[in-house]
């Protein structure tokens, strides 16, 4: 059997980094993804975004919390992990998370990508 995810896309937020008891360090963060979606009555092209949840453990979620910031494009694979519980008011909840087990940079840094804009657009002429 294969449980294998492979997400591109841009963080949501700063990485939500904690330890456990036991100073294990946890790295959670949402990552937003773009997909197509035809085009609107106008012939507009639509693009819908999903959100993913991730988590990552022990070096990755202390790299996480180091070099990872919201807006980052990231390259992400894992594995699915889906958990339940009861709320307050007896309803079973589930949640699916992806498990990281790497993750490479794409692309410049947000900062970067805004001053390379910049610097490509031509000055108005005086």
């Amino acid at each position: 059997m294969l449980n294998k995810v492979i997400l591109i896309g841009n963080l949501t937020a700063d990485p939500d980094v904690k330890a456990t008891p036991k100073g294990t360090y946890v790295a959670k963060v949402r990552l937003a993804t773009n997909y197509y979606a035809g085009k609107d009555d106008a012939g507009t092209r639509k693009e819908l975004a999903e959100f993913h949840n991730l988590v990552m453990f022990g070096k990755l979620a202390e790299f996480a919390g180091q070099y990872l910031q919201k807006g980052r494009s990231i390259y992400a694979e894992g594995r699915l992990h889906t958990s339940s519980w009861e709320d307050a008011a007896g309803q079973k909840r589930y949640r699916t998370e992806v498990i990281v087990e790497v993750v490479k940079f794409i692309g410049k840094r947000p900062q970067e990508a805004v001053l390379a804009a910049a610097a490509a657009v031509p000055a108005a002429a005086a």
